[in-house]
């Protein structure tokens, strides 16, 4: 008679689960053959590496499962190559935006009693690059025109009679972080679907990717866009006042698609080639595979699907030539700049409409006069979203589908507009029902270099608003307006244990306050849970009991100076404190804001 097996338990995976199974099993099965199940034995040490096995394999193959899906993956890195999967790009060097003022000294004009001599005021073109105060370079993107016609023109030295010697022109430009760099890049025989590593960290754009043929290569979205739209100047002298740039859709056959990883960007290039450029036809597949009366077809046995994509149809790669490709780096990991902190000319393109009529030192002193500052400062997020953050906005971003139409879809597609535009640390849209149009008010928020919360620039906002009007509906208008930054304390009162250090205890209360807040940063219009502040005091070793816990707020000095009363705020049964739907709250000093005693 066979002997009836024990049923193996496959929820045993941990260490004592296991070693307690196969003990069990041996003294089961094989009760003559081994009987010492001393700790000190030789079958102990079997048992015990058996099952320490098990354990490390049961525990990799639960992470490989974990780490597969987006809802339980843990690792940064992990997270962003599955929110990539679904359309969401995270770029880990996220760009800052801003104005610059320049000044430069022009000569005054012989022929005129006074006014500067306009042929020595320059066009200061784009690509110039400056530097703050802090280490990070600034890239202009516009051409800056010292003989526009919004300029503002001051007297700067005079003689002893009072008469002017030159004057300060002043102008502005928008700039982003970043300088440009380039890299040059041999490639080979015809490959599919080529990639091309970036090794260079801080990558927050690509600008620019050409072939030794002259050829362009353009970056899309996905490799299976071949059309892009492009704003061409308008040169018609009777509507450009009012359509600088005239939309256009332009085909692209060679193009790419960027990735981030940890440490490389890389670029992806296409599947076809230059010979098959000129085939303009899409292979039809019911030549390939159904039985049509009239018609030939190939049997399933000669059936090669990769005759569906032998055209330009997703896009050509790069083949026997030398790539040249230009990109923007963040120098800093902290992109932002404070007021007035952007004051070194580092590099100036500088061009002059008739250089060859003007007297070279003349020139040389005008470009020598040349001063930069920021008098608002460059803010978008220095900070990374976290894991959790990354994923809530991967939901949102999927679930809108590139179109606006809920709430719920305008904050998800403003997550997603692309670092090179810049960030915005925190969004919300809200209806507003005081409007008789159909308006939707887009509350955000910034970081300024020192992670702490700060306005966005009207330069970013600017961005923001290009980025959400293609996916709006027609019906949408867009207000893009600035969050109230309400400060605010804590302080809290504890009866420790008797034979606790009491200097401790406040310590241990004081930092697990900081770590909430840190890993639990308040949005738009999030509510001050005051109980929960409670709950993670008293959860700390050697605290008996809270007595009292106060939320105070803070302004004045580097503080925000928004009014917002806390006790016409607070909740009836004073668990919370309301917050209006354009309020975010910030303890801005961790260190000092928080404030505890014993009693």
């Amino acid at each position: 008679m066979a002997k009836k097996l024990q049923p193996i338990d496959y929820t045993s995976r941990d260490f004592d689960s296991i070693r307690r199974d196969l003990e069990n099993y041996a003294k089961r099965y094989y009760p003559n053959t081994y009987k010492d199940f001393n700790q000190a034995s030789f079958g102990s040490l079997i048992l015990d590496t058996v099952a320490y096995i098990g354990d490390i394999l049961s525990f990799y193959l639960d992470y490989q499962a974990n780490e597969s899906f987006l809802e339980t993956a843990v690792e940064y890195n992990n997270v962003l190559k599955l929110a990539r999967q679904l359309g969401f790009k995270l770029n880990r060097s996220p760009s800052s935006y801003g104005i610059l003022t320049f000044y430069i000294r022009v000569p005054t004009s012989p022929g005129l009693a006074e006014g500067p001599d306009y042929s020595y005021a320059p066009v200061l073109a784009a690509g110039s690059t400056f530097s703050s105060t802090g280490g990070g370079s600034y890239t202009l993107l516009e051409d800056v025109d010292f003989n526009a016609s919004n300029i503002q023109i001051t007297v700067g030295d005079v003689n002893a009679d009072g008469s002017p010697i030159d004057y300060i022109i002043r102008a502005q430009g928008r700039a982003v972080s970043g300088r440009t760099s380039f890299q040059e890049v041999n490639v080979g025989d015809f490959e599919r679907f080529r990639r091309v590593n970036l090794q260079t960290q801080n990558i927050a754009a690509v600008i620019s990717v050409t072939d030794s043929e002259g050829h362009e290569y353009v970056e899309v979205d996905h490799l299976s866009q071949n059309v892009i739209y492009k704003g061409i100047r308008n040169t018609n002298t009777v509507t450009n006042s009012t359509v600088a740039n005239i939309l256009k859709a332009v085909p692209v056959a060679r193009r790419f698609v960027v990735e981030h990883n940890s440490a490389t960007t890389f670029l992806q290039f296409g599947y076809g080639s230059d010979s098959e450029l000129l085939s303009d036809s899409v292979v039809d597949p019911t030549n390939l595979i159904l039985d049509l009366n009239g018609r030939d077809y190939v049997t399933d046995l000669d059936f090669d699907p990769t005759k569906l994509i032998s055209t330009d149809k997703f896009g050509i790669a790069p083949a026997n030539t030398t790539l040249r490709i230009g990109y923007r780096i963040n120098t800093t990991d902290d992109v932002n700049a404070a007021q007035e902190t952007i004051t070194n000319v580092d590099r100036p393109i500088v061009n002059f409409t008739s250089a060859g009529s003007l007297s070279s030192a003349t020139r040389s002193s005008v470009i020598n006069s040349l001063e930069v500052t920021n008098e608002e400062p460059f803010v978008g997020s220095v900070s990374l979203p976290s894991s959790e953050e990354v994923k809530q906005r991967v939901f949102g971003f999927y679930a809108a589908q590139n179109r606006a139409v809920t709430l719920e879809d305008y904050q998800a597609l403003c997550y997603a507009m692309p670092g090179k535009f810049g960030m915005v640390k925190r969004v919300s849209a809200v209806r507003d029902f005081d409007e008789l149009k159909r308006n939707i008010n887009l509350y955000v928020i910034s970081e300024d270099s020192s992670q702490k919360l700060q306005a966005a620039n009207i330069t970013l906002k600017n961005n923001l608003r290009n980025w959400i009007l293609q996916y709006k509906v027609i019906n949408d208008t867009i207000d893009i307006l600035d969050a109230q930054i309400v400060n605010f304390g804590i302080n809290y009162i504890v009866v420790p244990d008797l034979n606790a250090n009491r200097f401790d205890v406040i310590n241990r209360v004081n930092q697990a306050i900081r770590n909430h807040l840190v890993k639990n940063q308040y949005d738009i219009g999030e509510n001050i849970i005051i109980t929960d502040f409670y709950k993670i005091a008293n959860g700390v070793k050697g605290v008996v009991d809270v007595v009292d816990l106060e939320i105070v707020r803070k302004s004045g000095g580097t503080y925000s100076n928004s009014s917002y009363d806390f006790d016409d705020k607070l909740s009836a049964d004073g668990r919370k404190i309301m917050a209006e739907q354009n309020t975010i709250f910030e303890l801005k000093f961790p260190n000092l804001d928080i404030k505890g005693a014993i009693r």
